[in-house]
Order: C-alpha cells, then structure tokens, then sequence
C-alpha cells in the first residue's frame, strides 16, 4: 500500500498569518523610508495580494494604481532597493517575536518529525524571510527541519505556476503521489494542485472567500487539542485537528483508484 512520505509547505499565511500584520507593515515603512507618499491599507493589500513576489507586486503597483508616479531610470534597481529594505523592516519585526506560527503548526511539524516524514518548503517569499521565520518559531536549528527550503525566484515562474513544487519534489526524488501539500490561498492550491499534489487549504482573513477549487479539504486552521478547527469542504472523519494519524487517513482516502 502505498504511503505518505512527505509534507510540503507554503509559508506566508499557511505557517504564520504573515501578511497583513506583518509585510503590509515592512512595504509601507520602507516606503517612508524612501520618502515615498504610497501607503498600503489592508484593503489595498488584499488586492495586491493577487500578485505573487514582493518585487513583482511593486511594479503591479505602479502600473495600476500610481501611474503618475515618475519612474527613475533604473527602476529595477529602483525595486529591488525598496523590496530589500522591506525585508529588513520585515526581519525587525520577526527578531521581535511579532508574528508567531498559526495553531498546530508547530505541532504538527513535531509530529511530522517523530513520525519520520520528510519536510519541505515551498514559496515565493524571500530565503531570508523563511529563514528568520522559521528560527524565531523553532529555534536556531529550524532550517535543519527541512530538507528543501525552496523560496524566491529559485523558479523563474511564481505560483499559481506549479514550478516551485515540481523543483521540490525532483530534489527530494519524490513523487507527487507520496505527498501532501499545504496552502492558504487560491494562487496556492493552483500551484499544488498543478503539480498533482493532494492539498490542504488553512484559510486566513484575506483568502477565505477565494476559490479552492482541486484542493482535498479546506479548513480555518490545523487546530489544537483544546482548539478544534472548522471543516469548510472536504472531510476528516473523526478528527478536530490536523495530525499525522489524521493526514494519514486523508491520503488513504484520496488515493488514485
């Protein structure tokens, strides 16, 4: 019978709620650091949130919403610069111990461990964002957790292209079939669902209206012991909270007849 060996992860809104409260802050604090008048609201932020990349959703910026923004010269370097302050002031905030893992991650990815399954990474945030990330919830040897930390432009194509993932399992020498998926967002479950990944969907504010269409069960969350989740699609029998003897009934569940 055939057995689930893997977990893979996205980060930003599926490990830690990562976006609104953190780099929607960082973007508009190195924009006044650039003496820039742009300031991202939540709302606007969502928006922009359909755009995958830091850089790219930059420039998404500029071509939709300031077009009467002048454009320096080298506006790559231009982008660039301001997407590298971003994630300093991003990191500041991480060092503070401002943004902690969702519930049951940090279980779930303990659990994981014990039960010998391999951990991967897979996102279109920064190496360095993951990086601090994960140490600031794990400790100073998380990235040693995970066998492939795959993150930025180590793909040329971001999600909802299924690159990422596909370059995670070619260096893991996995098969999609052995693995399970977790992701936050429609771009997301896109992306691993592209890959012909089974997936599970943890939504958060800015997704939970979005269309997961393909993805094997959608929750608000992984839950806890003493804080169950809610089911919003899918099933998981008996459970109220994601652990490997519960992922281990779901991929029995979903496998190819």
């Amino acid at each position: 019978m055939p057995e689930l060996k893997a977990l893979l992860f996205d980060v930003d809104g599926t490990l830690a709620d990562t976006e609104r409260d953190g780099h929607r802050l960082a973007f508009n604090r190195a924009f006044a650091d650039a003496g820039l008048d742009w300031d991202w609201s939540v709302e606007r932020y969502g928006a922009l949130l359909w755009v995958t990349g830091g850089k790219e959703r930059i420039r998404y910026y500029l071509d939709t919403m300031r077009p009467d923004f002048k454009r320096p010269a080298r506006l790559d370097e231009f982008v660039a610069g301001l997407h590298k302050a971003k994630t300093q002031h991003y990191n500041r905030l991480l060092d503070d111990g401002g943004i902690p893992f969702r519930p049951g991650v940090r279980r779930l990815l303990g659990e994981a461990r014990e039960a010998g399954l391999r951990l991967a990474i897979a996102t279109t945030t920064s190496p360095e964002n993951v990086t601090t990330l994960l140490n600031s919830n794990l400790g100073d040897d998380a990235e040693h957790w995970f066998e492939i930390i795959a993150a930025g432009d180590i793909v040329p194509a971001k999600k909802p292209a299924p690159d990422i993932y596909r370059y995670v399992l070619t260096q893991m020498r996995l098969r999609a079939k052995a693995c399970i998926a977790f992701e936050d967002s429609e771009n997301g479950v896109r992306a691993s669902c592209g890959a012909n990944l089974l997936t599970v969907i943890t939504t958060n504010d800015y997704t939970a209206t979005q269309d997961f269409n393909g993805a094997a069960l959608v929750l608000d969350q992984l839950g806890e012991p003493d804080k169950p989740f809610k089911v919003l699609r899918g099933s998981i029998g008996q459970h109220h909270y994601i652990s490997v003897t519960a992922l281990n009934e779901l991929f029995q569940r979903n496998l190819p007849s």
